[in-house]
């Protein structure tokens, strides 16, 4: 099934706010993106809809 424009649009935010996370340097930043990321996949595995 193809993507629509906007599903690779919110994806290409998505890894772009990642690479802003990383490059800045921050560690508090990076940890908090990774663990939030970690969060939210295991809790779109619980809560389908």
């Amino acid at each position: 099934m193809a993507r629509k424009p906007s599903s690779y649009l919110y994806r290409l935010a998505r890894r772009s706010r990642d690479l802003e996370v990383l490059l800045s340097g921050d560690p508090k930043k990076t940890a908090r993106r990774a663990k939030n990321k970690f969060l939210g996949r295991k809790l779109s595995r619980i809560f389908r809809w």
